[in-house]
């Protein structure tokens, strides 16, 4: 049966309208430096090389081609995307040993269960409520085996769209502080965006 806008939940409506549109776009980016400076900011504060990564909001797997395209090789690349028209379009970005899973995170946390060293969002939390935000960080934190690596609006100036959230990053920092025994702040690369990475106790080195 096709989508509608009544079929899907709020947060992921915005991506239903942007379908038609072209490129990275239809992503919900404003064009493609917004997304390659957060996978840039992502790959500094992160090490992927070698792991098994977790795309949680794949869209194309724009993230797997850049990362190879700089000699960042993942052992391992799962992409959970919740459109499955996207999902179609990275299944044929595929390299080497991976999958895309058809799944919406917030609906189906159980499916952050993959055994991933690495779980990352990029772009993927900026249009959750609050509670939503916290929570799947918070589910995204227990999945992982090392590593959990996000970015979020960190100031109404990119916001734009009223669709867009953005969040207090003292508030976001804290709960990372909270929680993680490294954390990695990357805010340099865009004015009201914010990338950190948090590290489990335990996890060996970096």
């Amino acid at each position: 049966m096709a989508e509608t806008a009544s079929s899907v939940p709020g947060y992921l409506r915005p991506y239903l309208r942007a379908r038609r549109a072209r490129g990275v776009a239809s992503l919900l980016w404003d064009d493609r430096r917004a997304q390659r400076v957060r996978f840039e900011a992502i790959a500094r504060i992160c090490p992927l090389a070698g792991a098994h990564v977790l795309d949680v909001g794949c869209g194309r797997a724009d993230l797997l081609r850049f990362l190879l395209a700089r000699g960042i090789a993942p052992s391992r690349y799962t992409g959970l995307e919740a459109q499955p028209w996207l999902a179609r379009e990275a299944r044929a970005a595929l390299v080497g040993e991976g999958r895309i899973v058809v799944a919406d995170f917030v609906r189906q946390p159980a499916k952050l269960r993959v055994g991933a060293d690495a779980i990352v969002f990029s772009g993927s939390l900026n249009l959750l409520s609050s509670a939503q935000f916290y929570r799947a960080l918070e589910r995204a934190w227990a999945a992982t085996g090392r590593w959990l690596v996000f970015n979020f609006l960190s100031s109404p100036m990119l916001t734009g769209d009223e669709c867009l959230m953005w969040r207090r990053r003292d508030s976001v920092l804290a709960f990372a502080r909270k929680a993680a025994a490294t954390v990695r702040v990357d805010e340099g690369y865009e004015d009201g965006d914010c990338s950190v990475s948090m590290k489990k106790r335990g996890s060996g080195p970096d």
